[in-house]
């Protein structure tokens, strides 16, 4: 690995990038090492009696700084509002989503409707619309 602005530099192994996709991580076949300690970490941080088994210090240090977080309330009270906000932007977005495409269901029939060349039952197929909707619009 070297530095892109300093390519004369080797930055050797210690420094290195592992990329492991926790859901496909058992396939590796690793029972022990830095690797599988990391990896149980990332799934399995909560599990206080699995985790005792891993002796490798940087898991230890992080499962330390972990339980110290954990014991902070303050700590513990900001990421409870983070996660509910969050949440709450999930929610938001889902339901701008909801509404957009409610309202380009009703333009869409109202362009339907314009050209006069199908049913409401037609229209109401094409659009995901019910009839009533559609009758209402064709009112309005």
């Amino acid at each position: 690995m070297r530095d892109e602005r300093l390519p004369s530099i080797s930055l050797g192994n210690i420094l290195q990038m592992n990329l492991v996709e926790l859901t496909k991580a058992d396939r590796l076949g690793h029972t022990s090492g830095p690797l599988r300690a990391w990896i149980t970490f990332f799934k399995h941080w909560q599990e206080e009696l699995l985790m005792a088994q891993f002796t490798h210090e940087p898991v230890e240090q992080a499962m330390d700084r972990l339980r110290e977080l954990s014991a902070d309330e303050e700590t513990r009270r900001l990421a409870f509002v983070r996660a509910r906000a969050l949440h709450d932007e999930v929610s938001l977005l889902n339901d701008a989503e909801r509404r957009g495409l409610e309202k380009g269901r009703r333009e869409v029939a109202r362009n339907l409707i314009a050209m006069q060349l199908l049913t409401d039952e037609q229209i109401a197929t094409a659009t995901g619309l019910t009839e009533a909707q559609i009758k209402a619009l064709r009112a309005s």
